[in-house]
């Protein structure tokens, strides 16, 4: 099973790299967002510096996670080698996990350019260990991103799943405070933003990077987005294989 994992991810990897568009896509918009909004105006106070990198970071994850994700599975049920390979004897395991690694590694890579011009171009400061922890809280805020871009790609066609991940992605950062730090948004918004899933995955994050003190109504609205999404990503694929082979 291991190997079929892997054989799977190096496919779909493989796919990634021939076709870059997607992962520059992701890259571009945060990366544009921190020369603008950032290196300018929090670049001489590092802790603003510090958190506003790790929101564009979970920006350019959330772009991966739900709108390439969606849109690639999204593709695959339209080509007729998706139906073939779910009519092999190892199930969906391994296309899954293949498709969720090459996911988190085009994430990874979408978040360097971020990274990169927080360390040179303004005061944003981290130790190793913290690295490590942020890279771990960054994985595990934008699952909910991941299942959900796999029930958008499960319940529509490739076009339709592009605008309705885009329609969904841009208010949640919004909302989120990926683009404002929460503090500035009208009264109005800071009241939402502690109830969609990208707020709480910011505070994780930027409680794994500068030990700002997290929301626990954020965090417990993230596990509430998080179990929500994994049932309705099942129900997705489970309706989605019913019409097809039943």
């Amino acid at each position: 099973m291991p190997s079929l994992v892997l054989a799977h991810t190096r496919y779909l990897m493989i796919e990634q790299i021939r076709v870059p568009i997607g992962i520059v896509a992701s890259a571009f918009f945060p990366a544009v967002a921190m020369l603008a909004f950032v290196v300018p105006f929090a670049g001489r106070d590092a802790t603003a510096a510090t958190t506003a990198t790790g929101a564009l970071m979970l920006f350019g994850a959330m772009s991966s996670a739900l709108t390439g994700l969606g849109v690639a599975v999204s593709q695959d049920r339209e080509l007729p080698w998706n139906p073939y390979l779910r009519t092999l004897p190892a199930g969906p395991l391994p296309r899954f996990a293949g498709r969720i690694l090459a996911t988190l590694a085009t994430m990874l890579i979408s978040v360097i350019p971020v990274l990169v011009m927080g360390a040179l171009f303004t005061e944003a400061t981290i130790t190793p260990a913290r690295l490590l922890l942020g890279i771990g809280a960054l994985v595990a805020g934008v699952v909910p991103f991941m299942l959900m871009g796999l029930f958008v790609g499960f319940t529509l066609v490739a076009k339709a799943a592009m605008a309705v991940s885009q329609l969904l992605f841009f208010p949640m950062a919004i909302l989120g405070g990926l683009l404002l730090p929460p503090a500035v948004m009208p009264e109005f918004v800071q009241t939402l933003s502690v109830y969609v899933p990208t707020r709480g995955a910011a505070e994780l994050i930027w409680w794994a990077i500068a030990g700002v003190g997290p929301n626990a109504v954020s965090l417990v609205m993230l596990a509430v987005w998080t179990a929500g999404m994994a049932v309705a990503a099942a129900w997705a694929y489970r309706r989605d294989e019913g019409r097809r082979f039943s």
